[in-house]
């Protein structure tokens, strides 16, 4: 297990009956750290509420979260010696970002492959084309039994892409599949739902405090 972090700690000490995940989300970190030390990308799914946790997930990792994380200096030279003061306003406001990709962002492609091919396989299809070995797959099913990050769950694997599986302790079947599994200690999806945030949101900020400390 890794070195105990101050905002993983005090997750547990708002919501102790998290505290059981706490090797769990010690290797989640690990393996996040560890993606965007080799400069991969994370790639996100779920459907409904889900869906709408992929999307604040990448906005708390895609930009300043609670630091600002302003440009490296080389860049911010860069951007003046190219274009004087725009380049300077410019790169005062742009912030340090890591990658991230939720697969509900193409709807013209989420639409066209639903319509000629499998709804089913709308996650898969995009992980399958977009990710490379080394990158890291989030599927988030409350339930546990999503069939489309199932199929993509799949694809990660014969793609050679880890993957974390955030559910609720109904041992759905995308379990078997994943190679991380965060099961939070409740049946009903909306209280599932409430115990994802804080557990996503702790997990960025550790990111986000060891990346840009």
């Amino acid at each position: 297990m890794q070195t105990k972090n101050a905002k993983i700690e005090e997750l547990f000490q708002r919501i102790p009956e998290l505290s059981c995940l706490r090797e769990t989300l010690y290797q989640v970190l690990e393996e996040l750290l560890a993606l965007y030390e080799r400069d991969g990308i994370l790639y996100l799914a779920g459907n409904g509420g889900s869906a709408a946790d992929c999307d604040h997930i990448c906005g708390e990792l895609m930009k300043g979260f609670k630091s600002k994380r302003p440009l490296p200096d080389c860049a911010k030279e860069n951007f003046v010696s190219l274009f004087g003061e725009a380049g300077q306003d410019t790169a005062d406001k742009l912030q340090s970002g890591l990658r991230a990709i939720s697969l509900l962002s193409h709807p013209g492609l989420l639409s066209a492959f639903c319509n000629d091919v499998d709804p089913e396989l709308i996650f898969a299809q995009q992980l399958w084309a977009l990710a490379r070995p080394g990158d890291l797959f989030l599927g988030i099913s409350t339930g546990g039994g999503s069939k489309n990050v199932l199929r993509a769950l799949m694809a990660a694997r014969v793609k050679g892409v880890k993957s974390i599986l955030l559910t609720g302790n109904r041992n759905g079947i995308c379990a078997k599949f994943a190679d991380i599994v965060v099961a939070v200690p409740e049946s009903e999806t909306y209280k599932i739902q409430e115990y994802h945030l804080p557990i996503y949101h702790a997990l960025c900020l550790a990111v986000e405090e060891t990346i840009f400390a």
